[in-house]
């Protein structure tokens, strides 16, 4: 069986032309913490209704992700050689960096060119970098059955070893993301299409759990 390796990828932008910023892990985390945050009782209420409406199921994933250039370095890759594992990390910041770097760099071009033509003056205000989205659009892939679009909430990245010019060649990153929850009236189909299928998934093992339990229930059941 091929192995299949977990990835973050960012949708919804364009890291170069159509290619999307993707992380794929290089080394698959061991382990996944998962955090299911029930949303908590009306206030002054004392016991929740089965059939009570509110705020859904929260969703929190934290895990730790290995980075190393070893691998690539021992197969002479140009990029590691050059730059270590500095381009997955630089990737991996992109998704929790929500300002455009190249539209802040434009903006202060404009102003140069301006002030050389006499256009504009000192009390001029500056101009100002164009957004992209307040929070990068992620989905978090990990295996067939769980594709989940998420943000994420903190990334806190340990470089561990370096080359002679202080390139990082192996680092460890703790990720923690949040899926997110996608009402009917988003235009974000993607992740509409993912939480669903995701969801039909979970379903699906669900009702499979049954022939683990068929014999066993049949004798917790008082008749």
């Amino acid at each position: 069986m091929t192995l299949m390796h977990g990835a973050l990828i960012e949708y919804g932008t364009a890291l170069v032309g159509p290619i999307p910023n993707v992380v794929i892990f290089q080394f698959n985390p061991e382990s996944l913490s998962r955090k299911l945050e029930i949303p908590p009782r009306p206030t002054g209420a004392t016991q929740r209704e089965v059939t009570q409406a509110g705020e859904k199921t929260f969703e929190r994933i934290t895990f730790k992700a290995h980075f190393s250039a070893a691998n690539m370095l021992d197969e002479g890759k140009t990029l590691a050689q050059l730059f270590g594992i500095g381009p997955q990390l630089a990737a991996l910041e992109k998704m929790v960096r929500p300002s455009s770097k190249a539209a802040g760099l434009v903006g202060a071009a404009l102003d140069a060119i301006g002030d050389a033509l006499g256009i504009g003056g000192a009390d001029d205000a500056p101009a100002q970098p164009i957004p992209r989205e307040n929070y990068p659009r992620i989905l978090f892939i990990w295996g067939p059955t769980r594709i989940l679009p998420v943000t994420i909430d903190s990334m806190s990245i340990s470089e561990l070893e370096y080359d002679a010019v202080l390139n990082p060649l192996r680092a460890e990153v703790d990720i923690t993301v949040s899926v997110i929850t996608v009402d009917d009236c988003s235009d974000d189909l993607l992740a509409k299409g993912a939480l669903e299928y995701s969801s039909l998934a979970k379903d699906a093992q669900a009702i499979a759990n049954l022939a683990n339990t068929a014999d066993s229930a049949f004798e917790l059941i008082p008749l």
